[in-house]
């Protein structure tokens, strides 16, 4: 075992009325009687683990020396802290830095500015992180959606000019240059549908050039879902860098099963040399906007209202989470308010869309999901558990701390205890190894994500036999059980069912950037 000088004691003569000057004993901490898995996919092994100063130092057959401050891990499992590579637990970060719903989790490390929404710029929201801490660590992306409002105003419907794509390249660059791990595009939204291929691609490239990479709520999860993967299979190739599908789904009724046809063109593009890779939340329901329901933006088709309410959703799996035109609807699904309104489910669709355009002409419209939050039954447990299982994948929340959908606080638990240990989807080593060392490999991480010395300690104990989500549709923000504590660059943040009110989370930044 390594020794560990922890105090030097200065040598000489003392006169007998001085006490000697001991210096003080600098204090650790000793994690016992744990089972150690270690995030790189290894079997577990028993053991323990010591900390100090964020770092983890030593792991193995270790005993108590002194300046150890002992926890006993009472036989239970020690993991790496779990990398959430598309979360948005960001909003809301500096009026909840306990980030409650991540680190009631075992979230220790949010990827944000997903879905091309981000800080703009991105330093600013770094030095008010750093100045501000929350109880987590945080790394970003720069968005496409916010770098294009950024450039072209409100008035984003439309191509790009070539002029306008060189002001946004030089958002992206300073974004870059502050830290980011590359590009993210939400194409689905209105912000970046109207978005060529060569746009998205010239931004990119500039991601690509700094050491970035690519991360995308493709053009489309349904309807188009074929096409849009292969535009983020080109943007790989044309670009050079790697790319990942955000929350991968199969989301229309009648691509349910083609699982294997998924996987083999994500293996097929990665034998052609591209690196792309994907993450994956553990529900057959998502949450978006209910503009994403007309991917053409034709919001008067009556024809594509028709196909929103049987191919992509069904009127009583369509559940409004949010609803500031009338707030009395939320908690009621599609099929309950055409009941009230006495007209058929996909032209009540309709009719919502113009409710929505004429309150945001009187209040503005929000980011995505203020004003309207759709959560939409679409996808199945088979498909959910077999691109689960693809190599290349490993797990997201997709979640925010303020309710909506329960991934915000339960889907890493969910995982664990659903898909893992009920459904046998996933081994738990390799369901943490998706959680962690893979995770922060997609993203470009090297410091975090594993349990070795050198590594910052961000750290989760849990219970193997318990550990479940509670949060539902109804009660989105229930915290799991078996969560037992998180550390967060050694630092305890969660503890008992309850956040410590502590703050140690740190900036992530691109590890090509020098701070």
């Amino acid at each position: 075992m390594k020794t560990f000088i922890l105090a030097i004691i200065a040598m000489g003569l003392v006169s007998a009325c001085q006490t000697p000057s001991v210096a003080p004993v600098a204090q650790m901490t000793l994690i016992t009687n744990v089972t150690v898995i270690d995030g790189t996919g290894a079997p577990s092994y028993p053991g323990s683990l010591r900390i100090h100063d964020g770092i983890i130092l030593e792991v193995g057959d270790l005993t108590v020396g002194a300046g150890d401050t002992v926890i006993d891990g009472d036989g239970k499992i020690l993991v790496p802290g779990f990398i959430d590579t598309h979360s948005h637990h960001d909003r809301g970060i500096f009026s909840n830095r306990s980030s409650t719903g991540a680190a009631s989790q075992g979230i220790t490390t949010i990827v944000v500015g997903q879905d091309g929404g981000s800080n703009l710029p991105l330093e600013d929201f770094f030095i008010r992180l750093e100045e501000t801490p929350p109880a987590v660590n945080v790394a970003s992306f720069s968005g496409h959606g916010s770098v294009r409002v950024a450039v072209m105003g409100n008035d984003f419907h439309r191509v790009a000019t070539e002029k306008e794509i060189t002001a946004m390249k030089k958002l992206v660059e300073a974004d870059m240059a502050a830290g980011a791990l590359g590009l993210a595009t939400g194409l689905e939204y209105e912000q970046g549908v109207r978005s060529t291929t060569d746009e998205v691609v010239e931004l990119a490239s500039v991601a690509g050039a700094a050491g970035g990479r690519y991360i995308s709520h493709m053009r489309s999860e349904d309807t188009y879902f074929w096409e849009a993967l292969e535009e983020l299979i080109d943007v790989g190739r044309r670009a050079s860098l790697p790319v990942q599908v955000s929350h991968i789904k199969l989301a229309k009724v009648s691509s349910w099963g083609e699982t294997e046809r998924l996987i083999e063109r994500l293996n097929a593009a990665r034998k052609a040399g591209v690196d792309v890779t994907a993450d994956i939340y553990p529900y057959t329901y998502w949450s978006s906007t209910i503009r994403v329901f007309f991917p053409d933006l034709d919001y008067d088709n009556p024809q594509r209202a028709a196909y929103a309410v049987t191919e992509v959703s069904t009127p009583e799996g369509i559940y409004l989470a949010a609803w500031a035109p009338d707030p009395s609807l939320q908690g009621k699904t599609l099929g309950e308010i055409a009941i009230l309104r006495g007209k058929e489910p996909s032209l009540v669709l309709m009719d919502m869309i113009v409710e929505l355009e004429a309150w945001e002409q009187e209040n503005g419209r929000g980011q995505l999901t203020d004003s309207n939050a759709v959560i939409a039954v679409s996808m199945t447990e088979p498909d959910i558990a077999a691109i689960m299982q693809w190599e290349h994948t490993n797990i997201s929340s997709d979640g925010a701390d303020g309710g909506g959908h329960p991934r915000g606080y339960g889907a890493f638990p969910r995982v664990l205890g659903h898909y893992s240990r009920n459904l046998a989807t996933v081994d738990l080593v390799t369901a943490i190894y998706k959680m962690t060392g893979l995770s922060a490999a997609h993203m470009g991480i090297t410091t975090r994500g594993t349990i070795a010395p050198g590594k910052a300690a961000d750290l989760v104990l849990l219970n193997p036999e318990t550990v479940i989500d509670r949060a539902t549709i109804e009660n989105p923000t229930t915290p799991a059980i078996g969560i037992l504590k998180v550390w967060v660059n050694g630092e305890l943040v969660y503890a008992n069912g309850e956040t410590t009110g502590v703050f140690p989370g740190e900036v992530v930044r691109r590890e090509e950037v020098q701070k």
